[in-house]
């Protein structure tokens, strides 16, 4: 009685296990081919060991099983010798497998950071108070994601109406898996500092800091990176992790924790919509940061960190000052900014396109101190104060809830109307303390009952 074949593909990935066990010399390579196949001297190991020796060291380090087992796929005397009818087809007689990867030193700069050690799979579930069968569940791959019903994923789209027109596509984790992204947050990504430039989603700095940078300066120059959160693709995450020392499969496991694809579905409502392009929605099918995650903030400014370092030199090199709130660019500086303010959008979006980001060209702005000049909503001109025309709506909401009632007001259907006016008043208390007055005076008048 004959013995069945073995598919090609599992006695592949035995052979690439088994040469990935050793360091990559020909002749070791050869030998640990043999044991895995019981000894057999088959005619076509020692070419393909050779090469494979020949591959560059740094693509050898970066290989894994299921890489190097496609490799072995490809080899034509492997191929004849799995193919059906061949004379003496391989069979896996042992398993070889390479001691567990310990944890690689991060970078000299974050060795003082108190990063917690998960040099496996096992650990990395107990740090993040899981079982291995719940990581596996949190870690599925990407077609599961893009191809599996969405009532039985781990995220929740939401498509959001822009003011400039189009949606914004909000992609919210269920509360099991946000748990589990907080913990990541709280253990690891908020214990790594960001660029000093990024303002936004960072302990200890705000929206003030990023627009008081920028207060009595000649000329401010803004930019906004298009998709920003969808443009930070699950490769870059995944090289983040690894750079920070963390073994390939615990980085693989924590870039599917804090990644997604978006299943087909909300991608073809959103191109029924009108609101994606084919670029978009590419960005998207592939796993990428999710707006609406706990963990995306934090991993985008480390993601971002080489573009904050790029654009921080040419900055300095023009006698200006930058900030980056998110996806809000902020250049200012001397008044010779606004004979170069092309150039210098030319070089931001060739810095942008090297770093994997884009620049939305539509939404770029020059403007001199003799226009009023804005970072996210706040007034910098000679110092921050709150939008003439900002504070003018309010003072009207309030105006109307004195003569009116407030829930004449309340067109959204806020559950909490009077903390949503207290807090808009807070904020444009920070900004204009005298007009904030004015604002608070309007809202002691309200009746609420």
């Amino acid at each position: 009685m004959t013995r069945p074949a073995r598919p090609a593909r599992l006695i592949a990935l035995a052979l690439a296990r088994a040469m990935l066990a050793g360091p990559p010399s020909t002749a070791g390579l050869a030998a640990r081919m043999r044991r895995c196949l019981g000894d057999v001297a088959a005619p076509w190991i020692p070419p393909l060991a050779a090469r494979c020796a020949a591959l560059p060291h740094l693509q050898w380090l970066r290989l894994e099983a299921r890489g190097l087992a496609t490799l072995i796929e490809r080899d034509e005397g492997f191929t004849k010798a799995t193919t059906a009818g061949a004379e003496s087809p391989p069979y896996v007689r042992h398993y070889l497998l390479r001691e567990a990867a310990p944890m690689a030193l991060p970078p000299l700069a974050l060795r003082t950071c108190a990063l917690p050690a998960w040099p496996h799979t096992g650990a990395l579930a107990a740090g993040l108070a899981l079982t291995p069968a719940g990581l596996w569940r949190l870690t599925r791959p990407a077609a599961w994601q893009r191809r599996t019903p969405l009532g039985e994923q781990h995220y929740r789209s939401h498509l959001l109406r822009k003011r400039s027109g189009g949606w914004r596509l909000l992609e919210a984790p269920e509360p099991y898996l946000k748990a589990v992204q907080r913990r990541l947050l709280a253990t690891l990504l908020d214990a790594i500092p960001p660029h000093e430039a990024a303002c936004g989603y960072v302990r200890g700095r705000s929206v003030l800091d990023h627009a008081r940078a920028h207060q009595g300066q000649a000329v401010l120059l803004r930019f906004d990176l298009r998709d920003f959160f969808a443009s930070v693709r699950a490769a870059r995450v995944h090289a983040l992790f690894a750079a920070l020392g963390y073994p390939q499969t615990v980085a693989r496991d924590l870039t599917a924790l804090c990644t997604v694809a978006t299943p087909e579905p909300v991608l073809l409502r959103l191109r029924a919509e009108g609101g994606l392009s084919f670029e978009q929605a590419q960005k998207l099918r592939d796993p990428h940061l999710p707006q609406g995650a706990p963990s995306s903030p934090a991993l985008a400014n480390l993601c971002a960190f080489g573009l904050d370092l790029r654009l921080q030199g040419l900055a300095t090199s023009l006698g200006a000052k930058y900030t980056r709130y998110a996806d809000d660019l902020v250049f200012s500086g001397p008044a010779s900014l606004r004979a170069a303010a092309a150039r210098i959008e030319a070089w931001v979006g060739r810095i942008a396109r090297e770093e994997g980001f884009a620049l939305n060209h539509r939404k770029s702005r020059c403007l001199p101190a003799s226009q009023r000049q804005s970072a996210c909503g706040v007034v910098v001109n000679e110092r921050t104060n709150l939008p003439r025309d900002e504070f003018d709506r309010l003072k009207a909401v309030l105006h109307n809830c004195v003569r009116l009632g407030p829930a004449s007001q309340n067109r959204d259907g806020r559950a909490d109307w009077r903390a949503h006016l207290q807090g808009r008043i807070g904020w444009a208390a920070q900004l204009n303390p005298t007009k904030a007055e004015r604002l608070q005076r309007l809202f002691s008048r309200i009746d609420w009952n």
